[in-house]
């Protein structure tokens, strides 16, 4: 008997590990609970984005609790609380108005405006404005006026500038006066299309367009652009659903994408209001996507403007004196790799005139002080091995820079951004926020305040506000409440940390496990992927670690990862550069060395059976990942990839890929290495996809079939780039195909989402 019993363990222990596993509709409706959208909505009171009132002493902010909406009113210098207003009574009143049920925690408003002396809230709700007295609990209506769609208030709302027929009106309350005249659709001022608007290319309208009116804060001048499209080239999309009858739509829109020679261009022109006429800038014109806006000096005397030229390997700051419209280079900066308008911030010191900026320059990213009137850099205001992300307040009266940095504490994950200050001379550095946590921040513009969001991936958000000189905590003013997502047997996801291909590196990431985790199964892992170079894919916050699509697949019994390999952002200049002309990477060796790692100080990993998705830049990586190392990842899942950098909007390969268009685009295609695929893909993209065009996943099924290889295409009507990543019949098909391919087991037949 004992040697029976022996033999029979020997035998369970030897069957495969898939017989481990059984995928059925419970856990399909498991997944679906952890869907973002779903459990998000469990996840209470766990954010304050504060709403600032001018001239007021307080603030107010929307949460969600287990009651629904509330609002919330609170004194900036002591973080008292009370309700905004009695949300039972205006419920009852706006129920009266609409004639219809209305509950107190599920306010149908938008559009929340409220007075200075927290009695009065103006609102909308639908079509219609409201204004409610609080204190007398008094509800009335009212018609606001409507301002024309292209048009732009001065500062004082005594004027308005308007875009007609592509030419710059001044109108007052008395008075109209046409100030451009040889404005037209292919040259216009003021005007240019959406980014991401299409047109039906029968009908003669034009596509939607965007205003580009820029008022000096004193209300003097007018910036606007002139844009030349004359010789804009198109993408087009095909429209199958169409509301009423059988033809099929042709959408166009204008887009340059990498390598283009001609591309629409703009420049730009300096109104004088008070003169009724304009001038143009000696700024050369530059493609519309180089080009970024004016920053006004306070006093409407200067502006400055930051423009990139093609390949971002260089930048200059031009200056403009508003009297004069006089122009020119105040500074410059090039790179051998690029200069990243991502991470590139200006800010001008109005009392000193002196500009901040945030470079790259000696390998982190960093705060330097620019004479205005020299374009001589007067110091390095921060310096060391740890990253600036971003300048958050300047208190010019104090002389002090408020920024968030990662990477400067020891031991501490250099992706958390805190919160520090510095003098604009460098010295006298103060760390305010010591929690070792990711920092959202929000200051009032004058206030010696500030509201301070803070959460791991592990631990849910503290909403606290703090005084700035110093960080200290005045009052804590919302803690998220997770007690029903623990409910549902959510698991922690846990970070860790491992040496990346060179050994000496540390490279980040986020493990995440089923909710009836057992250690004594072998689980298949997935990488969730996005690899574009200007961000990073493992969550830093609690909400982010919670919404993301990792948590759902999770619930199929799978182990999910994050990881951002070399040439991803926020870390030195030399990681970042690792991805520069050579996207093909996407991190792929140091992401397949922390799976392995990890499945080596975890057995419950198995690491011969490894899946990847993503989207749009992910989407790329997930399709790479296979042509590239087809003996690591097995199974991947491409939603809207670009498979050829040439396919997408030219800002984002040119900064990254280079300019011109040469050879290492052909060897970063995925359409070149289509020959080299041996795993189980799944291509996916919406037809009515105007960001990455279709056509990339297309080309790349061609190459395939060229290739004779065995892949599948879903081809979704009538979806957009963010449409198809969320539709519920693609995110279930993203699903089955990983439960089939690394599970090896049949799933639910037909299971729909709700």
């Amino acid at each position: 008997m004992k040697k029976l019993i022996t033999l029979l363990c020997v035998a369970c222990y030897l069957v495969p590990a898939t017989s481990q596993i059984s995928i059925d509709t419970s856990n399909y409706q498991r997944a679906e609970q952890f869907i973002s959208s779903n459990i998000t909505k469990k996840y209470y009171n766990s954010w304050v984005k504060p709403q600032w009132v001018k001239d007021a002493d307080f603030f107010w902010y929307s949460t969600n609790t287990k009651k629904g909406t509330e609002y919330i009113k609170c004194q900036i210098k002591t973080g008292d609380k009370s309700p905004l207003f009695d949300q039972e009574k205006l419920a009852a009143q706006i129920a009266k108005v609409l004639d219809k049920e209305v509950k107190a925690f599920k306010l149908p408003i938008s559009s929340i405006e409220v007075n200075k002396d927290a009695n009065q809230v103006q609102f909308k709700s639908g079509k219609q404005w409201f204004k409610y007295q609080i204190t007398q609990d008094q509800l009335q209506t009212f018609e606001k006026e409507n301002k024309p769609k292209l048009s732009s208030q001065s500062p004082d709302k005594s004027k308005m500038a308007i875009v007609h027929n592509y030419n710059i009106w001044l109108k007052t309350d008395t008075d109209s006066i046409q100030i451009t005249k040889d404005g037209n659709k292919g040259n216009g001022y003021g005007v240019s299309p959406s980014w991401y608007s299409t047109k039906n290319i029968e009908l003669e309208n034009d596509h939607p367009l965007e205003l580009d009116i820029n008022w000096s804060p004193d209300g003097k001048y007018i910036i606007a652009g002139k844009y030349d499209r004359r010789q804009a080239r198109n993408l087009y999309l095909y429209k199958v659903l169409l509301n009423k009858g059988h033809r099929a739509e042709v959408l166009e829109y204008e887009r340059p994408i990498a390598g283009d020679s001609i591309v629409p261009t703009v420049e730009y022109i300096l109104i004088d209001v008070e003169n009724a006429n304009y001038k143009a800038l000696d700024i050369p014109a530059k493609a519309t996507f180089l080009a970024y806006g004016f920053n006004w000096s306070k006093d409407g005397s200067k502006a400055f403007q930051v423009s990139f030229n093609r390949g971002y390997q260089s930048v200059e700051i031009y200056e403009l004196i508003a009297a004069t419209a006089a122009t020119r280079t105040v500074f410059s900066e090039n790179a051998e790799t690029y200069v990243d308008p991502n991470t590139s911030n200006l800010r001008l010191l109005n009392k000193q005139k002196q500009l901040l900026w945030l470079s790259e320059r000696d390998g982190w990213q960093h705060i330097y002080r620019i004479d205005q009137s020299t374009g001589q850099v007067i110091n390095q205001v921060t310096k060391g091995d740890y990253v600036v992300r971003d300048i958050q307040h300047i208190d010019e009266k104090a002389q002090r820079i408020f920024f968030t940095a990662g990477g400067k504490e020891p031991g501490v994950d250099p992706y958390l951004p805190l919160l520090y200050s510095v003098k604009f001379d460098g010295s006298a550095l103060k760390k305010l926020t010591p929690e070792a946590a990711h920092h959202t921040l929000f200051f009032h513009e004058n206030s010696p305040y500030f509201v301070d969001n803070y959460s791991t991936i592990e631990e849910p958000n503290v909403a606290i506000l703090r005084r700035s000189k110093d960080g200290k905590i005045i009052k804590r003013l919302e803690t998220g409440d997770i007690s029903e997502i623990l409910a549902m047997g959510w698991q922690k996801p846990e970070p860790f940390v491992v040496k990346g291909r060179d050994g000496k590196t540390d490279i980040y990431g986020v493990l995440f496990k089923p909710h009836n985790f057992n250690p004594n199964r072998k689980y298949p892992v997935i990488e969730g992927t996005y690899s574009g170079p200007q961000t990073i894919r493992a969550p830093k916050t609690f909400y982010r670690g919670l919404s993301n699509d990792d948590t759902p697949l999770t619930q199929l019994d799978f182990v999910l990862v994050n990881i951002d390999g070399m040439g991803s952002a926020f870390r030195s200049k030399a990681f970042h550069d690792v991805s520069y002309r050579n996207l093909g990477d996407i991190g792929g060796p140091d992401k397949m060395i922390a799976i392995k790692t990890l499945a080596e100080k975890y057995p419950w990993m198995d690491a011969t059976r490894v899946g990847i998705f993503g989207h749009s830049a992910g989407g790329y990586d997930a399709a790479r990942a296979l042509l590239a190392y087809p003996d690591f990842y097995k199974v991947g899942v491409a939603t809207a990839g670009n498979h050829d950098h040439r396919s997408a909007k030219a800002w984002w390969p040119e900064l990254y890929m280079g300019y011109p268009a040469g050879e290492n685009y052909d060897e970063q295609s995925n359409y070149t290495h289509a020959k080299n695929l041996q795993g189980h893909l799944l291509l996916v993209h919406g037809d009515l996809d105007q960001n990455v065009n279709p056509t990339a996943s297309m080309r790349l099924a061609a190459e395939l079939i060229k290739a004779n290889k065995d892949f599948e295409l879903i081809l979704v009507p009538n979806k957009d780039h963010s449409q198809v990543y969320y539709d519920n019949y693609l995110t279930r098909k993203r699903w089955d195909f990983f439960v089939k391919h690394l599970h090896g087991i049949e799933p639910p037949k037909n299971y729909k989402i709700k």
